[in-house]
């Protein structure tokens, strides 16, 4: 996660949302880094931790940015990322299994080492199902985040490719698609707003003090 003083900004850090490359292409320009596990804090965790310390430090209540990826295309990234060789002998890689099993071991039970990886729903949501964001973007419309970040910082920016996942055989069958597609019906409902909106949903909230 990256706090930009002057552009007024959070990007925070959805995993597996091609936030390395934003990052990476931003950094020089940010004045405070999040790393290790606070890298991908929560919006949850930013509305109750970090955005009141921004606030109290600095008077500063950036806009907060985020990315979503398609539900299905999110999961199939984190297969692939498991099945890298530093997984290899660890119960978080996913050599040698299929992404048919994959995704059932993630319907079945999500706190599975190898499946354990959470819902952006949950990341981006308060308990109360709020969303504590201003700006949310889809993955797949990547153009439409740069004009905007474009805009603010004043200059053209350019992704270099960081994490690339490996290209590995991911067919799923209709059945097991369906029932993912049932079981996070809150991240496909959440997903088709960002999408109906363009690319660009933009939001209202304001944090209770």
């Amino acid at each position: 996660m990256h706090i930009f003083f002057k552009q007024n900004l959070a990007m925070l850090a959805v995993p597996k949302t091609g936030t390395t490359a934003l990052e990476a292409a931003l950094r020089s320009k940010a004045d405070i880094v999040f790393r290790g596990r606070q890298k991908h804090m929560s919006a949850a965790g930013f509305d109750k931790n970090c955005a009141p310390f921004l606030r109290k430090a600095y008077a500063l209540t950036p806009e907060r940015l985020a990315v979503m990826r398609d539900p299905l295309d999110h999961l199939r990234s984190w297969y692939k990322y498991r099945t890298r060789a530093a997984l290899r002998d660890s119960p978080k890689s996913t050599a040698g299994m299929s992404f048919e099993a994959f995704v059932q071991d993630a319907l079945t039970d999500p706190r599975l080492p190898h499946v354990n990886v959470g819902t952006q729903y949950k990341f981006l949501t308060l308990k109360d199902g709020r969303l504590p964001l201003h700006h949310l973007f889809a993955y797949e419309q990547m153009t439409v985040l740069l004009a905007f970040l474009e805009a603010r910082f004043g200059r053209p920016i350019v992704l270099k490719q960081a994490n690339a996942s490996p290209a590995i055989n991911t067919e799923l069958s209709p059945e097991t698609e369906a029932r993912f597609r049932r079981a996070r019906a809150k991240d496909y409902a959440l997903y088709s707003r960002i999408q109906d909106a363009g690319g660009h949903l933009h939001l209202e909230y304001s944090q209770k003090r």
